[in-house]
């Protein structure tokens, strides 16, 4: 089973709303792992409020340090706006998704966001 790894800086928007929308796409067939290089302490509620909208609960996702036992595990990773802030991990294969940052942003925004981290998942489960 392939391992993905979705890696933002605060890891309390973008790569919760991936990760969550990964793990109900592909069920089953993939691990999903989450993580930021300097991690929020809380989730973004818009954030939460988008996924809850198309049915996703991400409420039980915690913003989590990005640590090398995490990177070594994932098979793919994929980074959002970390720039130099995520480091590299030799020998994985890296996405790198420009995505807007949710963070204060408006309802409407964040759902286009959601909507743009969907079609990036839906091709993403096609390359696994």
């Amino acid at each position: 089973m392939p391992t993905v790894l979705f890696v933002c800086v605060h890891n309390a928007g973008r790569s919760q709303m991936a990760a969550g929308l990964l793990r109900h796409l592909a069920a089953d067939s993939v691990q999903v792992l989450s993580a930021g290089s300097e991690p929020a302490s809380q989730l973004n509620p818009v954030a939460v409020q988008a996924m809850q909208e198309v049915g996703i609960d991400i409420t039980e996702a915690a913003p989590a340090q990005l640590g090398y036992d995490t990177a070594y595990d994932a098979d793919v990773i994929v980074t959002m706006g970390c720039g130099d802030s995520c480091p590299v991990f030799p020998g994985k294969r890296y996405e790198d998704w420009k995505l807007d940052d949710p963070a204060g942003q408006p309802l409407d925004t964040v759902r286009r966001i959601r909507d743009d981290i969907r079609e990036r998942v839906a091709v993403l489960i096609d390359t696994l």
